[in-house]
């Protein structure tokens, strides 16, 4: 086995020898913390009150630090373009590679899809025209806009990727610094009475819907370490960087989540928390009381859309390697593994994931019947993250011994947890809480979504194999 891991490194680096390496160890921390934190968390979590606290540190405990450990024992030992589908495919077989990287496929394109949605709705709070997320037009032109221009900056490749990836990272950090900074602020002034950003209480819901709650945080906030190594044949010294990356950056995605819950919390106070904006939404309420309120909320608000437009960018950029990586393990077509003869960037991969996001996003926005699918394929893309965390937390358990033999036996501990909690979220992602005409029905809905997608990969995958044998 090690020779055959040391021989399919061995393709892999001479593949990726054709790539540009831009990415240093201050590019992939900040993409880090761009990638992993958003802005509708600290929404979801500020509606269990007091008690978030509780549910952060058991997210924390249970699932974000044995992902961050499995990562950085992952990519060190392989640090391959291509990550979790490398680490997958050499740790079980190509088809777990293969499916991996599909799910991972599915989740990109599902969240592109969504960024034209998120952008519109931060841009009507920025410029106050609340009719912007009602119209099926505006969201589609701004839709198409997106995808267009992040096809283009995809295509001159992370050279310019990565400042656009580093303007969104500074721009998420200055708007949550002003989130975090407000309640202070207006503790100072008055405003409030007292303010006790880590104040740890109990649940008082109960045990079943806490475990519901716990999941989301965990797989839905506190995910995505991952998703940079994919990228690491375009890194600077990727096998010590990408693992240094995630270990800056996740105490201050930890604390950026904690304090940024404590603030939509103390400063929405008895209004309705906007689940889809919960940032903007307090910004705008706790400068409400300041001399140019309006125009300081919408810098803070304008700073989140350029979040959102850089964190679609990272999605883009992943999405069109996986197609790529499985090219040249002849899984999938050369015609999306050929480079761009300056950017050297995939760009025909790139053109298919622009175009099969764009189908999508339009078509979300006509009729109720195509917007009841789409919001299916949503939840369905909980299920796929979840798939993708089982096989990575899998990896250093009952992987191939050449990969799991070095894993010390606490690094296994924390992979189980990480496997139990990634279960645990697909579960309840399956079978919702929430008040729906018949929760069978449902998660009958969802299973059916995820199969028939899946299926659709092992089709693929069985047609890539056949035309592999052909040659």
């Amino acid at each position: 086995m090690t020779t055959q891991l040391e021989r399919a490194e061995q393709n892999v680096e001479q593949h990726s020898a054709a790539l540009k390496k831009p990415l240093g160890l201050f590019d992939l921390v900040v993409t880090q913390i761009l990638f992993v934190v958003g802005s509708s968390w600290v929404g979801t979590a500020a509606k269990l009150g007091p008690s978030h606290l509780f549910f952060w540190s058991l997210a924390i405990l249970l699932f974000y630090i044995p992902q961050a450990a499995v990562v950085i024992y992952l990519n060190r030992l392989m640090p391959l373009e291509g990550g979790l589908y490398q680490w997958a495919k050499l740790g079980f077989n190509e088809f777990a590679g293969f499916m991996v990287a599909w799910n991972i496929w599915l989740l990109s394109i599902t969240v592109i899809a969504l960024g034209g949605m998120f952008v519109t709705i931060n841009i009507s709070y920025a410029i106050g025209v609340a009719w912007m997320p009602d119209s099926k037009l505006c969201v589609s032109l701004i839709s198409c806009a997106l995808v267009a221009g992040l096809a283009w900056t995809g295509i001159r490749g992370l050279s310019l990727g990565k400042w656009l990836h580093n303007t969104g990272g500074f721009a998420m950090l200055l708007a949550y610094g002003a989130l975090i900074v407000l309640p202070f602020v207006s503790l100072a002034r008055g405003e409030l009475k007292e303010y006790h950003p880590l104040q740890f209480a109990a649940p008082t819901m109960s045990i079943f819907f806490c475990f519901n709650i716990f999941s989301k945080l965990a797989v839905g906030a506190l995910s995505g370490f991952e998703y940079v190594a994919i990228l690491a044949g375009e890194a600077r010294a990727p096998a010590r960087n990408i693992g240094r990356s995630v270990m800056i950056a996740a105490p201050i995605i930890a604390l950026m989540f904690i304090l940024g819950t404590s603030s939509v919390l103390a400063l929405v106070g008895n209004n309705q928390i906007d689940l889809i904006g919960p940032v903007p939404q307090t910004l705008r309420l706790g400068l409400r009381s300041f001399p140019i309120p309006g125009a300081i909320a919408s810098v803070g608000i304008l700073m989140m859309t350029v979040r959102s437009i850089s964190a679609t960018s990272v999605h883009l950029t992943g999405s069109s390697r996986l197609p790529m990586v499985a090219g040249w393990d002849r899984l999938l077509p050369d015609w999306f593994s050929r480079l761009h003869p300056r950017y050297k960037t995939p760009i025909n991969s790139i053109f298919f994931v622009g175009a099969v996001t764009l189908v999508i996003a339009i078509a979300s926005q006509i009729g109720a019947g195509i917007q009841e699918a789409f919001q299916l394929v949503d939840n369905a893309a909980n299920v796929f993250y979840g798939i993708v965390y089982l096989v990575l937390f899998a990896i250093p358990i009952a992987g191939a011994s050449a990969v799991r033999r070095s894993a010390r036996l606490w690094l296994r501990i924390a992979a189980i947890c990480g496997f139990a909690v990634s279960l645990l979220a697909i579960f309840f992602t399956v079978y919702p809480i929430i008040d729906v005409p018949s929760r069978l029905v449902f998660a009958a809905k969802i299973i059916a979504v995820t199969v028939i997608a899946n299926a659709i990969g092992v089709a693929v995958f069985a047609a890539g194999q056949k035309a592999a044998r052909g040659n």
